[in-house]
This record gives structure tokens, sequence and C-alpha cells, in this order.
């Protein structure tokens, strides 16, 4: 049976390279905390020069294991590391280190020693081989940022509850954290990592937050997870490729740029290639039954699973590839930045998509400003997006790029889009202003029902719309696309169907906006400023 980098670098590696962790004391048999053995041979293997820590069939009870650098952990067929639960098993995670960043993004984001595994300042590390990480006593909770609660920290469906607090009035930042861990694997300013082959069950909080590690590389993971799967956070060279990420509560792979190493770091040179994003009841995924109970993520829209880019969004996002991925029952691609980051140059191409239970792509600069004050709002220019076909969409949010006043998104180009959404839509629906919501959480419910069905676009700069057709399951009486406040559009070659009524288009404040052989509209029509529907 192949192996893989890790099974291969454990194998061809001379005897003394190799430390199992039977030798150490582990006895893998889902009881006996196993944990101190497991770091004595991590231990060993760094003090040798650095080796492959190996775990041969069994169920290893752990809490926080401690990564050094020239060490790879190897968990092969039948192994499987468990999260131990400290009120359960008598005993504690690492405790979470000092963090005076921590004001600006949550208590998960900001610290990485409260973990099943983790690791920092190191280099050339790797997890590998066809075994499991079960976070079983993990949690998922933890509390909001270091200071009081503010708009725009939590979506607007939940009116400002968080569903995943755990910190009691009037104690210590962090009290209820003690003792617990709430990632699976995380890592910080680290360089030269490998991930691969194994999978995560019930992840926590995340099943991996890398925060300024570069050259990482995620590779063949099966990752069925309770919140995020992959956060990648100021991370500069990541390659995450072959994985498959089911969160019914919360994003699937996600890139951030926090401020929690305090400085602006961009998250940049990063490949998204051949993966699937779902979201599937919890643990479904894994043992092969796909199942579909669960209608509502924790923030009262539909389940998530998607992959994002934001929402922490500080220090920037560019030079970003997207390609040949599959969501299934999730929300779509979203884009994201509102505390001040740039996005450029960022290119997607090929994705297929079913059920989403969301808008399927989500464009969106926004002024939240979880940052240091005097940060200026971001930006988002650049993006290409192309061949997307899309299946049963839910209909109430249409495909959405969206500024605010004086900062618009600019250089969008969405080329070969095909969406088939639910329909249903009504004429009351067409006609919403919809609110600015300048500085709420960014996500496509946040303007609630869009007045388009297929795209809405406002505060936008140089859009371009082309080999596009979208199609209804039933009649659809709102427009198909709204375009307000856009400055420079060329819709081409675009097939909008109306219903009854409805204007295939409804523009306002719009200039030099042109449709050319478009189904439903006059060719090469250019547009007055002002308002008018076509």
């Amino acid at each position: 049976m192949p192996l893989g980098a890790a099974g291969a670098l454990a194998q061809a590696s001379p005897a003394a390279a190799r430390f199992d962790v039977r030798s150490y004391g582990a006895r893998g048999d889902g009881a006996t905390l196993d944990s101190g053995a497991i770091n004595d041979a991590i231990a060993a293997a760094a003090a040798a020069g650095g080796g492959t820590v190996y775990f041969p069939a069994g169920n290893y009870l752990s809490f926080s294991l401690r990564l050094q650098s020239h060490v790879t952990l190897y968990l092969d067929a039948g192994a499987t590391l468990v999260g131990a639960d400290p009120a359960v098993h008598g005993g504690a995670y690492d405790p979470a280190e000092p963090n005076p960043w921590d004001m600006y993004q949550d208590f998960g984001h900001s610290h990485w020693h409260n973990s099943l595994i983790w690791g920092d300042g190191l280099e050339d590390v790797g997890i590998g081989g066809p075994g499991r990480i079960h976070g079983r006593g993990l949690t998922h909770a933890g509390p909001g940022p270091r200071r009081p609660t503010k708009p725009g920290d939590m979506p607007l469906s939940l009116k400002g509850a968080d569903p995943h607090g755990e910190n009691a009035a009037g104690k210590e930042y962090g009290a209820e954290m003690k003792g617990k861990g709430n990632k699976a694997i995380a890592l910080r300013n680290c360089r030269n990592v490998l991930l691969r082959d194994f999978s995560i069950l019930n992840g926590g909080h995340f099943a991996v937050l890398a925060t300024g590690v570069d050259n990482l590389t995620i590779d063949n993971l099966r990752v069925d997870t309770d919140r995020d799967g992959f956060d990648i956070d100021c991370c500069r060279n990541v390659r995450v490729s072959n994985c498959a990420v089911n969160s019914p509560n919360d994003d699937a792979i996600c890139l951030k740029s926090s401020y929690a190493l305090g400085a602006i770091r961009y998250t940049e040179n990063v490949t998204i290639t051949n993966c699937q994003v779902s979201g599937f009841d919890l643990g479904s995924f894994l043992d092969g039954s796909f199942q579909r109970t669960q209608q509502k993520a924790p923030d009262q829209d539909g389940v998530t699973g998607r992959i994002k880019l934001g929402t922490e969004s500080n220090g920037g996002f560019r030079n970003i590839a997207i390609s040949n991925c599959v969501f299934v029952r999730c929300r779509g691609l979203a884009i994201e930045t509102v505390d001040g980051a740039v996005i450029e140059d960022v290119t997607v191409d090929n994705l297929a998509m079913r059920d989403l239970t969301s808008a399927p792509l989500f464009i969106r600069l926004g002024r939240r400003m979880r940052a240091p004050e005097g940060t200026p709002v971001g930006a988002i220019r650049r993006v290409n997006i192309s061949n997307v076909v899309v299946s049963n969409a839910d209909a109430r949010y249409a495909s959405s790029v969206s500024g605010i006043p004086g900062h618009p998104v600019q250089d969008v180009r969405i080329s070969n889009l095909f969406v088939v959404h639910q329909g249903g839509g009504t004429a009351a629906d067409g006609a919403r202003d919809l609110p600015e919501n300048e500085a709420s959480y960014p996500d496509p419910s946040m303007f609630g029902v869009t007045s388009a069905h297929a795209l809405f676009a406002r505060h936008v700069d140089n859009l371009e719309l082309s080999h596009a057709a979208f199609a209804a399951a039933a009649p659809d009486l709102r427009p198909a696309l709204v375009l307000q406040d856009v400055n420079g559009a060329i819709i081409e070659r675009v097939r909008l169907p109306r219903a009854g009524k409805a204007p295939a288009v409804r523009l306002r404040d719009v200039r030099a906006v042109e449709f050319k052989d478009c189904a439903g509209v006059a060719d090469t029509r250019r547009a007055r400023a002002g308002t008018e529907s076509l």
C-alpha cells in the first residue's frame, strides 16, 4: 500500500531516525494517557537531529503534543490520536500563551499552545500517514476578542448573540478556557511544513490553524469537523491540494490575514486545487453516509462548508489561485475584506457547485475595522472568476459584488458562469433597496433577500460579465441583474431570463455600462447615468 511522503521517509530512513511511540511507553489502548510518552519520543527525535515519530495501529489518548523542528509524526493505518477530555481524563491541555494582540480577533485565532498538536517557531516539520486525528475531547467554543463586543463581531442574523462564546461575565479573559484545547493542529511562525494523507474528525475550533507559516503544503487530507477546517492566516507560499473538508457549522478552507501576530502580514502565493468542500451532517462524510438532516449553521443561516477569503482581514491577500474545486451542500465562494486588507490578483477557475445554501459568489469590501486605530478601508482589485457551474442554489441571495460608498470594488471579471437556482422571488423582493450595512459582519444574508436573482453589483468600477446564463426552477419576478453605482461595465453574451413583467436589468447611477449580444436586452446598448430598467 502506498504510504505517501511521510511513510516513505519512515521506511527509507535508518532505524535510528524512527522513534516508535510504544518504545517510549505509549500503550495505544484508548484508556491510558499517552501524552508523556509521545512527547518523549518527539524530544528524542529532535535531540537526534530529527526523525519520524511513528504511531503503529492503536488509539492514543493524549493532551497537548509539542512538535519540534525536523520531526515528522507518522500515523500508520489503524492509528488514531484521540484528544483527551479534561473533565474526564484528569489532565489538561497546555495553557494558551499570552498575546497582547488578541483584542482584534477572537480567542481561538489568537492562541496556539492550547491545542492537541502545536508547533511554534519551527522548521521542517510534518504530519503524515493514513491514520486519524480524533479531537473527541476538544471544545469548539471560546470567547470573542479581548474587548467589549461591538457591531460587526457577529453576523446580523444572530442579533448580537455568540453561539460559540465561552467566557463567564466578571472573570479574567479566557478563564473558562483554562485546561481546555480547542484546535487539533496549531502552528505559528513555522516554515517548511507538510501535512499529508491523514484524516481529522472533530477538530475543535480549527482542525488546522496555521498563522505566519511559510512554505506550507496540505495534501490529501480528509476532514469532518465541527467548526473551521483549514484556517491559513498570514501565510506565504501555500499549497492546498486533493483535500476534502466537511464543515457544516463553519468554513471549510479559509484564508485570513489577521492581526494576531501584532503586525500587518499578507497571505500570499497560495494555490487551492482539486479540493471538495461540503456541509453534510457532522461525521457523516468520513463514515460515508453523507447525511443532510442539519439545515442551519450556528449563525441561523444555511450550513456553511465553503472556501472563503476573510473574515479576519488586516494584512491583505495577493496572488491567490483557486481551481478545480467542488462545493456540495454548502455556501458558495466568498472573497471578503472588512478590516483594512487589500485583496488583489485573485484567479478562480473550474468550480462545480450543487445544492448551495447561499450565494454562489460573494465579493464584499466593507469597513467593520477590527484593526488598530487609524487603519484605512481596504480594497479589492483584479479578481478573475471563470468556468463556474451551479445547480440548485438558494434563490434568496444572488451572487454579489459590493463595495461601500467611496470605496468601490475594482476590476472584476466573471466569465463562463452557469447558475440554476430555485427561483420564487417576488416583485416586492425585486423592488427592495438593499441596506449598505457598511460595518456589518460580511455574509450574503447581510442584505436580506437580494433585489436581483442573478447578480447584484453596487459600488463597483470596471465589471465584466460574459458568456453567462441564469435559470430558475420556479418563476422569479426579480430583475436578473441589478447594477447600482457602477462605473464601467461590459455585459456580453449573457442570457438574462425574465418572468412576467419583471425587467431583465435594473440600473441606478451607472456610467459607461454596455450590453452586447444579451438575450432580453437590445444589442450593444449603452446605459445612461440615472435609473433605467431594460
